[in-house]
């Protein structure tokens, strides 16, 4: 994805960037939407940037559409990708604050209002068992007056009946590969939670779970607080 990025930033256009999964056909992410404006933006993104406050951290940033925004308004904005092309993107298209790291890597010197994981932010969990680590992860890095902003789907709908739900795992643990030109990732899980598992979970880590909006695919907004506020 991130070379998908960093061709589109420089030329305008780039090669089709694929995506193959255990439960679906292959898919094409248009590379254009990564560079989306807020008109454009659905409106689950829309709401989040709109309620998101003070010192923030945009985890998986991508090419920083999300970030502009915020930056354009007036936020202080840490901008995290794990790929380094799409860090360099972000820098060349304005982005003020931006860290080649992996989210788990990041040290707890600064805490934020907000955290922020938007296009299925959920899926950096991978697993339903890791999402707790990823919470205690957000607890480090979070004010105790701090919110999480984080987006999901539940995928029940793309199940006939229950047969067809893969056995031995949560059913929205998805396997993912892309591909790209002549290149190919490793396969990597990515996670889609239904709004009343996470609610589940995230009360057992410490965390009140509001539901902010809905979408129109089975997909929604959720806002976390620490349960001491």
């Amino acid at each position: 994805m991130g070379q998908a990025i960093a061709d589109f930033h420089s030329n305008g256009k780039s090669k089709k960037l694929w995506v193959y999964s255990d439960i679906t056909e292959k898919d094409e992410i248009p590379v254009s939407y990564l560079f989306r404006n807020f008109k454009e933006m659905p409106k689950i993104e829309q709401q989040a940037l709109k309620i998101c406050r003070g010192g923030i951290l945009d985890i998986g940033a991508a090419a920083g559409s999300h970030s502009l925004w915020l930056k354009d308004n007036g936020f202080n904005v840490l901008s995290i990708d794990i790929s380094q092309l799409a860090a360099q993107t972000m820098i060349e298209r304005g982005v003020d604050n931006v860290q080649n790291i992996d989210f788990y890597k990041i040290k707890a010197e600064q805490r934020y209002d907000t955290l922020l994981f938007l296009m299925n932010g959920a899926g950096i969990a991978g697993t339903l068992n890791n999402l707790p680590k990823l919470l205690g992860k957000c607890n480090e890095l979070l004010n105790d007056n701090g919110q999480i902003l984080i987006d999901s789907s539940d995928i029940n709908y793309m199940f006939d009946d229950e047969d067809e739900k893969p056995t031995g795992k949560y059913y929205g643990e998805v396997e993912y590969t892309m591909s790209y030109g002549d290149c190919k990732s490793d396969p990597f899980s990515w996670l889609f939670v239904s709004f009343d598992m996470l609610n589940i979970i995230t009360q057992s880590c410490g965390f009140k779970c509001e539901l902010v909006c809905e979408g129109d695919n089975s997909d929604y907004l959720a806002r976390l607080f620490k349960n001491s506020i």
